[in-house]
């Protein structure tokens, strides 16, 4: 019996719905750790969702991702037509969520032994993430403490936060400090300590990772998660409670 809370995998998408490829002025993370390209392309698989294709003769071209090995690693595209490709870079562009994916990869494009539709593929060395922000985010002040603590199994997780929104927050951490921590992943209970006297205890989703060097505390990663299963009593603190972090200011 199929769980009606797990949505069904989409069927082929239409050129309607094709991504537009990343602007040249936009300011992309640089997705390179191999795990989390390889759990950003199994999502894609999972639920199907559309994979646009620029190919190198101009033509766009629609598709899926029909499977993901991430011991290889490579991942395998299943076309909407079948197709001839020219040889060249194809550049892959799809959203998840609210997040836009895109990355190159160059080969003599030959399609699967007796299967013309599936486009072998290996992993790109990156991938560029663009957050589509659904709310204005403001930056957590200086000198104040901002703070998430949460557990996953037997872990204990502390985080400093960086931003907050009414649709979620920023992290930050040492890579170290933040093993286990991918796109997708729920986090339940987390206790946002916001300032002296605010506290929060909210479920997260991670939609977003990278990692950075700041000139002052050294290789960093960034983790952006929304806001889940937030009851309209807790919508409300939370605007209410960004609000009076942006001066009063009111955000949609």
């Amino acid at each position: 019996m199929n769980d009606p809370n797990i949505p069904e995998r989409k069927g082929p998408p239409d050129k309607a719905v094709a991504a537009a490829r990343i602007a040249d002025d936009a300011k992309p993370y640089h997705m390179t750790d191999a795990f989390d390209i390889g759990e950003a392309l199994e999502r894609l698989a999972k639920y199907g969702d559309a994979v646009t294709l620029y190919l190198s003769d101009g033509e766009i071209q629609m598709a899926r991702i029909l499977s993901v090995e991430e011991e290889t690693p490579d991942f395998v595209v299943e076309l909407n037509e079948d197709i001839n490709l020219p040889r060249g870079p194809i550049t892959f562009v799809a959203w998840q969520q609210s997040a836009k994916l895109q990355f190159t990869l160059e080969a003599d494009w030959v399609c699967a032994p007796g299967e013309p539709k599936h486009l072998p593929c290996v992993f790109p060395k990156e991938c560029l993430v663009l957050e589509r922000r659904q709310a204005t985010r403001l930056e957590t002040p200086l000198g104040q403490y901002f703070m998430a603590s949460f557990m996953i199994g037997a872990q204990d997780y502390e985080l400093q936060l960086y931003d907050i929104s009414i649709g979620g927050v920023g992290m930050r951490a040492m890579p170290k400090e933040t093993v286990g921590l991918y796109v997708g992943r729920k986090l339940q209970r987390v206790r946002l300590e916001l300032g002296p006297s605010k506290v929060l205890i909210v479920d997260l989703e991670i939609r977003l990772t990278r990692t950075f060097r700041s000139f002052l505390l050294g290789e960093q990663t960034q983790i952006g998660c929304s806001f889940i299963n937030l009851t309209p009593p807790m919508q409300a603190d939370i605007k209410n409670f960004v609000e009076h972090l942006g001066g009063g200011r009111k955000l949609k």
